[in-house]
């Protein structure tokens, strides 16, 4: 599960590292939580690895996914992508049109994200920047829980 602001870079990360092997589960794409429900499903009853590629802001927000995950018997991997405000606006405002997402919501997701925490039930857990074009990733050790 990735979460991060706008413009973090995980639609980026997901085409780097997971488009071969996962599906990718995404609510601008999919349009709605109904679809959305259908797809993951789809994907737990086939045994199919899963990203879901949303900002999942909040712990609320991600507790819909978890359980069910979990029940099926896959490893829940949280992505934290880090990134400055000010960098996510310049990524953002250099994005097509279509995918240009208003600068007062880019400003209010970054007040509302909260990391993600052990405690949510992940079974591992990183932090991911994305700097030059490259991304670094590294593993969140459980002493690390932030809350």
């Amino acid at each position: 599960m990735f979460t991060g602001i706008q413009a973090a870079g995980k639609s980026t990360f997901f085409k780097a590292c997971f488009v071969d092997t996962h599906i990718r589960i995404n609510l601008d794409m999919l349009r709605t939580r109904h679809r959305e429900k259908l797809l993951i499903d789809a994907c737990l009853q086939a045994k199919q690895p899963y990203v879901v590629e949303n900002t999942n802001l909040t712990r609320e927000e991600r507790a819909r996914y978890i359980p069910s995950a979990k029940r099926a018997g896959f490893r829940v991997i949280g992505y934290a992508f880090r990134v400055e405000l000010d960098e996510a606006l310049v990524r953002n405002a250099l994005r097509n049109t279509r995918r240009r997402v208003p600068e007062k919501a880019v400003r209010a997701a970054f007040r509302r994200w909260q990391p993600p925490s052990w405690e949510e039930g992940f079974d591992a857990l990183f932090d991911v920047w994305s700097s030059g074009g490259e991304f670094q990733v590294q593993a969140i050790p459980r002493e690390a829980e932030r809350s």
